[in-house]
């Protein structure tokens, strides 16, 4: 059992034993159907990979078995991290549309310089003031 102090790593590898690096299952901590469904869709375009697929463990555990098997010689973290790179740019233009979109100017400038430094109490505060008075 790791320590208060530690911390698990949030990605782990699990590779049978005789077999090469195409198949292979990433054990991935603090993770729950919104992330396995989404990158097992994203993993599974790929035309080199055979199989993709996820499960969660236990309803009670916050822990997801993602399983690649690719074709020929690829390794299996090439696609997953492809999938991964590929979900991160999907959710990027997600957010960006909708800044553009849907926020007012005001609130888009606003966030625009929030991230240029992070957050504390007051930006906080004043971040929640311009949304409600935006949904007002």
């Amino acid at each position: 059992m790791a320590e208060s102090g530690e911390r698990k790593a949030a990605l782990e590898m699990v590779q049978a034993d005789g077999t090469d690096g195409n198949c292979v299952t990433f054990v991935l901590h603090d993770e729950d159907h919104t992330l396995g469904n989404s990158l097992r869709y994203m993993v599974m375009k790929n035309p080199d990979v055979e199989f993709c697929g996820y499960c969660i463990t236990h309803p009670s555990e916050s822990k997801i078995n993602f399983r690649i098997q690719t074709r020929g010689s690829l390794p299996a973290v090439e696609p997953f991290r492809k999938g991964l790179n590929d979900l991160m740019g999907v959710c990027q233009h997600v957010l960006d549309t909708f800044e553009v979109r849907l926020l007012p100017e005001e609130l888009r400038s606003f966030l625009d310089q929030e991230r240029q430094r992070t957050f504390d109490a007051e930006s906080l505060i004043a971040f929640s003031g311009i949304l409600c008075l935006t949904l007002v």
